[in-house]
């Protein structure tokens, strides 16, 4: 017998250290090589560690939450004959445990798996920590789905569709759903950890930095509705149909030409403020798995339809997680709706080092007097908030008010 020692390996991109988000085995497990043994969470991304040898599981390096620094023991394993400590590369093959590999798994992706049995690892299932819980809270094993996500990985509509089906046919599955409807204790404990702590440091270091400068502006979106319906009634694929937030992009887009200080992020280690000649579009995209910023490369490089459709792929690809790690960063001004959950006004939260980010609300039909008589019209709050140590309220408020020209004389947005 002798030991061997499975160190955290390099994730990528110049991480130094990365959290423990999920362990899918125990001390005293045995775990064949290649067995999924855990997930580590970096900046970015989950990845899925997997075992480099057969062995005992003698040793964890912590609990759920706790940072382990990129060479420190993550793993300790008791092997059938002579082994040296592993210095976080695979052991002979190229695997998820591998620094490379381990960077192409990341892809933005929030990869776990199932591990509803104590004794024995059991095939890696792909699927987002929302899912995961879901079928836990179930009883459904992950296992007898088959995923027609990439590589196999399991969607929220592949679940939906399994568990209508068992719950359909009465089984198992059926009575676990059943029972996920009892009662339940009043309190339980839920740990700050992986893509929900990113999300709450942020936006904690984000108020507190940043001293916002919130600005909303009533806009009469009618004519630009009336637009829009026109367009998407040439269209014959009902996907490809426009929303409300390609038309405010390029509106967006067309302002920030008149107030570049807008489209500016913020070197806090070096203060200085990059002003960008290209708009990298972030849009915030609410998921299974908490807040995403999905970002659309050159966005003022597009016409109105390979924006919508750009808008629709990276904010797809950050739901079912198949989503690039390089498509996550490098926004230089943000968008974010709740769509039908707009309300009436919000007040977002600068999407750091950005220094402006912009909310869409809810649009209603309200009464309004519109050349001296009242008529009915399509009415939108647009919300915005602005980093005030680099972008003048007067500034913030010129170039709101140059959206909502461009939005409520929607054919000045293609000129």
């Amino acid at each position: 017998m002798s030991e061997f020692i499975f160190k955290l390996p390099d994730l990528g991109e110049g991480t130094v250290e990365s959290e423990i988000a999920e362990w899918f085995v125990k001390v005293g497990q045995q775990v064949a090589e290649e067995d999924v043994v855990g997930t580590m969470m970096t900046d970015k991304a989950a990845v899925e560690l997997s075992s480099p040898v057969s062995g005992t599981v003698v040793k964890l390096a912590g609990e759920p939450g706790d940072i382990v620094a990129v060479g420190a023991a993550l793993v300790v394993f008791e092997t059938d004959g002579d082994a040296e400590a592993a210095v976080g590369a695979p052991h002979g093959r190229e695997d998820p445990v591998g620094a490379g590999h381990a960077r192409d798994r990341a892809h933005g992706a929030l990869q776990q798996r199932k591990n509803d049995s104590d004794a024995a690892p059991r095939k890696r299932v792909m699927t987002s920590p929302a899912v995961r819980q879901r079928a836990k809270s179930a009883g459904i094993d992950l296992a007898l789905i088959t995923g027609s996500g990439p590589g196999g990985r399991i969607t929220r509509s592949d679940f939906a569709q399994f568990a209508g089906a068992a719950d359909d046919r009465g089984d198992h599955a059926r009575g676990a759903l059943q029972h996920k409807l009892s009662p339940v204790i009043e309190t339980r404990e839920i740990k700050v950890i992986g893509l929900r702590r990113i999300i709450a440091d942020r936006m904690a270091t984000a108020s507190r930095e940043i001293p916002h400068f919130t600005y909303v502006e009533e806009i009469d979106i009618t004519e630009l509705e009336a637009l829009r319906k026109h367009l998407n009634s040439k269209k014959v694929d009902q996907s490809e149909r426009l929303t409300i937030l390609p038309l405010l992009a390029l509106a967006l887009m067309r302002a920030l030409r008149e107030f570049p200080q807008c489209n500016a992020t913020y070197d806090k280690d070096r203060n200085v403020i990059l002003q960008h000649g290209p708009v990298h579009l972030g849009v915030a995209t609410q998921t299974s798995d908490g807040l995403k910023v999905p970002v659309v490369r050159n966005a003022n490089s597009y016409s109105i339809d390979d924006l919508a459709a750009e808008i629709r792929r990276v904010t797809e690809a950050a739901r079912n997680n198949s989503i690039k790690r390089d498509e996550l960063s490098g926004s230089t001004i943000t968008i974010t709706s709740l769509g039908k959950l707009g309300g009436i006004a919000s007040t977002p939260v600068i999407n750091m080092p950005e220094v402006g980010i912009i909310g869409v609300n809810r649009a209603v039909e309200r009464p309004v007097v519109l050349h001296g008589q009242v008529a009915v019209r399509l009415m939108m709050n647009l919300s915005s908030s602005f980093d005030h140590r680099f972008v003048d309220g007067y500034d913030a408020a010129a170039m709101i008010q140059r959206i909502k020209e461009m939005l409520e004389h929607p054919a000045t947005i293609f000129l």
